[in-house]
């Protein structure tokens, strides 16, 4: 069986199981019941976080000495996260961007660049879970998270330790842990990457308000990052059933039931998708990946 088939076919099974599990009634009601200006506000958020984390990927660029437009940038963006919220695995739109931009350099320093972006997106989203997680160890009578929480969290670092290492093995990618840590050394890149993280648990948060639920705030900087984090498995399209299965697991430690996570989980999906759309447009625009004007590297 090829991997995508069983990407879509592992998502598919998740979301059944999910919804099997949980009353679905309860979930369709839910989603019936959506709160249409809080759709609205997530709709934005989103929007707001594809500017912002094209904006980090064209200062990326730039840092390697790829000359990329924000307006090239944008396009590009807009057609990756298009192609990663309909086909399986998550990064084929990103391979696209990569492929796309080699116009600008040779084809190593574009897959860095690209890599590089994702993976500053993911060290900050991961910082602003470790500052929530922090917060509720230290302030008292907070949230009781399942033993399973801190083993994953504790195995994170042994994980970055062993892809640093594989890393640096291979001729092909040595340099990149060095390029990584320098883009955490640079301003904008680093505000872009924490500020694209922020938009993105702020959408998902307005999802869970449309759909009736409201996170209290000792679980915005750790359940909602955590949902965020099971949408990095690559056995799924999009994050489906994954997304839901997380939330449907964690929401009983704020005090939420699992229906309301699997209905946040399915409305921040198609919000999602609802938010890529402008890719379509882009679709039919020909055009290259323009060099940046002068002066408008990275500051």
């Amino acid at each position: 069986m090829k991997v995508w088939a069983i990407k879509l076919l592992a998502s598919a099974a998740l979301m059944a199981a999910m919804l099997w599990w949980t009353d679905t009634a309860e979930v369709g009601a839910r989603l019936a019941r959506a709160d249409w200006p809080w759709l609205a506000v997530s709709l934005v958020a989103l929007t707001l976080a594809t500017l912002s984390m094209a904006r980090r990927w064209q200062l990326t660029a730039q840092a390697l000495e790829i000359p990329i437009g924000f307006g090239a940038a944008v396009r590009e963006y807009y057609l990756a996260q298009l192609i990663n919220s309909v086909l399986p695995g998550g990064v084929l739109g990103d391979v696209g961007r990569a492929v796309r931009v080699r116009r600008q350099a040779d084809l190593a320093r574009a897959g860095q660049s690209v890599a590089a972006e994702r993976l500053m997106g993911q060290v900050a989203m991961f910082a602003l879970l470790a500052l929530g997680l922090i917060g509720a160890v230290l302030v008292p009578g907070g949230i009781a998270w399942p033993g399973g929480v801190w083993a994953l969290l504790a195995a994170l670092p042994v994980l970055g330790a062993v892809v640093v290492w594989v890393t640096r093995r291979f001729e092909a990618t040595r340099s990149f842990p060095g390029l990584v840590w320098r883009l955490i050394g640079h301003g904008p890149i680093l505000i872009h990457a924490l500020l694209g993280a922020v938009l993105l648990i702020g959408g998902l948060y307005a999802a869970a308000r449309a759909t009736g639920s409201v996170i209290p705030p000792e679980g915005l900087l750790t359940v909602l990052p955590l949902v965020f984090c099971a949408m990095l498995v690559p056995l799924s399209v999009a994050g489906w059933g994954w997304r839901e299965g997380a939330a449907a697991a964690l929401f009983p430690v704020i005090g939420l039931d699992a229906n309301a996570g699997v209905a946040m989980g399915i409305c921040y999906g198609a919000i999602m998708l609802v938010s890529a759309l402008p890719g379509l447009a882009f679709l039919w625009v020909p055009g290259t990946v323009h060099a940046a004007p002068e002066g408008a590297g990275p500051s």
